[in-house]
């Protein structure tokens, strides 16, 4: 049996769903976290496609993308500048912030590593042809709810002033009153997640706390989420019946008259999981979401 989660907080900002549809303003794009797996040759692109191609062929399918490779490395500027080059001039980049930001140990916290600044520079040629969305500063599970902690989240907020910024926290006590306070305080969007519902894992949610709006899918492996690797954890396939109340939590965060972005990211990569599911996504909301509320690519 699946563990359960625990009843408990409840964000005070939803449900909007009393809103008619037609008043929904709110843009909505739905994308993958990567998109250059050797393992998506075949399923996703064609047969005998070169890494060099992938990022054009992934942008023909979806208007955004969330890049993982900056959490490891920074790519030089130039990186950046080829990315842009090579899409359309409506695509989009998301990316991590470095490992050394988000996962350092407690005594460093609230001192902001030198990778910051430089993911930071790294990013001009996306930012200044307007193509950069949003950094995401995923926190391991040993992040938690405390001062040094909340500290650090300001700390990042003014190291990287004109960046909107997206905060993904892996233990459940995150989710209170106080955390949606100081993030709406910082202008830092909380990041709704879908993953195994382990007791300090996050709930789903459909909490706002900036003018965008940030939703990750992991799957539900619970066989390999602790014990597993990056290909296996991640190893899933929703089907309909658990996207379509994640569909309904988008309508309801979209007509939240304070939100003018709702971005979401598939992140169940394995075998181009990812893909089918964020295109299955994707149909379903064109149903629910005023015409022209969904970005297509």
């Amino acid at each position: 049996m699946q563990p359960q989660s625990k009843p408990g907080f409840v964000s005070k900002l939803t449900p909007h769903m009393a809103k008619l549809q037609g008043e929904i303003k709110t843009r909505v794009a739905i994308g993958t976290c990567g998109f250059s797996y050797r393992d998506w040759i075949g399923p996703v692109y064609p047969k005998g496609t070169k890494s060099a191609a992938m990022l054009e062929l992934y942008a023909e399918r979806f208007p955004i993308v969330e890049l993982d490779v900056t959490y490891y490395r920074i790519p030089p500027a130039a990186t950046f500048a080829a990315m842009a080059a090579r899409t359309p001039a409506t695509f989009r980049f998301c990316a991590k912030l470095p490992g050394a930001a988000t996962h350092l140990p407690a005594e460093a916290r609230g001192s902001i590593h030198l990778d910051v600044e430089a993911f930071r520079r790294a990013l001009d040629p996306l930012l200044e042809a307007g193509r950069f969305a949003v950094a995401l500063a995923q926190f391991p599970t040993s992040f938690r709810a405390n001062e040094a902690a909340r500290d650090h989240l300001a700390a990042l907020r003014r190291a990287l002033p004109d960046l909107r910024l997206a905060a993904e926290f892996r233990h459940r006590e995150w989710q209170s009153n106080e955390t949606l306070a100081l993030l709406r305080e910082l202008q830092i969007a909380i990041v709704n997640v879908d993953e195994p519902q382990f007791k300090d894992l996050p709930r789903p949610g459909a909490d706002v706390t900036a003018d965008f709006s940030y939703v990750r899918f992991h799957g539900r492996n619970y066989a390999t989420w602790w014990r597993g690797t990056n290909e296996t954890r991640y190893d899933y396939e929703y089907p309909p019946a658990e996207l379509e109340p994640w569909a309904q939590r988008i309508v309801d965060i979209s007509a939240n008259p304070d939100v003018r972005e709702v971005l979401a990211f598939f992140n169940n990569h394995a075998r181009g999981q990812a893909v089918r599911n964020a295109e299955l996504f994707e149909g379903m909301l064109e149903s629910q979401l005023p015409a022209g509320a969904l970005v297509r690519a």
